[in-house]
């Protein structure tokens, strides 16, 4: 089944260059994008408004998800729901930059984090509070869903529209 996705940023991406994504994120370093419309024009006010320049831009992409019934693909599908292992997960994710840790996956489907995930984190790393706060802490208010492409063969999967 063909599927839109959408990349908000404050730029038109003219093609996916995987150098420029940021580590320590929800699923690590990649290309993230969202099949919620609304998410991404969310996601493209808040990054030009963080970077200060450029204009809220979405950026649209059919992926054919038959994708992930193929064995040459890494492919990793959380529920839409937080659990403990999607937390742990996002939490190996969050502090790569210190711990070194890298997934081996090509694609990674799952729920948003909410935007205090690293206080929360922190929470949980120190003993603050446990796995099922986490979980419920990590949980999004809104519907929301994020699709990581990690790897060059997994970008090319996608077409630009």
């Amino acid at each position: 089944m063909i599927i839109h996705l959408y990349h908000g940023s404050n730029t038109k991406i003219q093609s996916i260059d995987l150098t420029k994504g940021l580590i320590d994120k929800d699923f690590g370093k990649g290309f993230y994008l969202t099949d919620i419309y609304s998410q991404a024009q969310d996601m493209a006010l808040r990054k030009t408004r963080i970077e200060g320049v450029g204009s809220p831009s979405i950026t649209s992409y059919i992926f054919d998800n038959k994708v992930f019934d193929d064995k040459n693909f890494r492919i990793k599908i959380f529920s839409d729901t937080p659990s403990a292992e999607w937390a742990k997960f996002i939490n190996q994710n969050r502090n790569a930059s210190k711990t070194g840790y890298h997934h081996n996956y090509d694609i990674v489907v799952g729920p948003v984090a909410d935007d205090g995930v690293a206080f929360q984190l922190e929470r949980y790393n120190e003993g603050v509070i446990s796995m099922r706060t986490l979980i419920k802490e990590l949980t999004y208010k809104k519907l929301n869903k994020q699709y990581f492409f990690g790897t060059e063969k997994a970008i090319n999967t996608l077409q630009r529209i």
